[in-house]
């Protein structure tokens, strides 16, 4: 089993990223933030989840072991394969998405590539309980996404009525903070 790999990023192929480690060019399926974070030619470290078939053997790399394991999650439910699980990945940070679960934003998870309202829904059945706690502790004061506060409750709310996380932060910029929740996201909501 490959639990992770660490090379250098040689090639990006459309939606795949080559890892070369040693000499070996490792073809990995990544979230659209990693492919965005990780450079060529710089090097990486990832945690590997495999998927192997009768027809085809399938690695996927994730540069965070919480989004790998909200990855394996997402796998558990039914009908959701590692297509569906990384595209749902794909909505935002892994906070994010955990959020959404908890709070049963299905229209949010709907918005991921391929997933229909039945499969949204029935990965809020599945694992709005299990990861409820962890989006919690997720808000306790981690950044997951350069700029974009997590812990800021409006932020957050925002994100849950559909913003992605950088348009969320940018529009409360100008909102005082010491406003309630309310106030703020109301502000928010009548400048777009």
């Amino acid at each position: 089993m490959i639990a992770t790999l660490s090379g250098t990023v040689s090639e990006k192929l459309s939606t795949i990223l080559v890892l070369d480690v040693a000499g070996v060019g490792y073809g990995l399926n990544v979230t659209t933030e990693d492919y965005g974070r990780l450079e060529t030619g710089g090097a990486a470290k990832v945690y590997v989840y495999e998927h192997i078939r009768e027809q085809s053997y399938d690695l996927f790399g994730f540069s965070q072991l919480d989004t790998k394991k909200l990855f394996e999650q997402l796998l558990g439910v039914k009908n959701v394969g590692p297509k569906v699980a990384l595209a749902i990945l794909d909505i935002g940070s892994a906070a994010a998405v955990r959020g959404a679960i908890a709070a049963g934003d299905v229209k949010l998870l709907q918005s991921a590539k391929g997933v229909g309202k039945r499969a949204a829904e029935q990965v809020v059945v599945e694992l709005r309980d299990k990861v409820g706690a962890i989006a919690s502790d997720a808000a306790e004061g981690i950044v997951t996404r350069p700029g974009v506060n997590t812990q800021d409750e409006a932020v957050e709310a925002l994100i849950s009525l559909g913003y992605n996380p950088q348009d969320a932060t940018a529009a409360l910029v100008d909102v005082n903070p010491l406003l309630s929740v309310e106030e703020r996201v109301t502000l928010a909501l009548k400048r777009k």
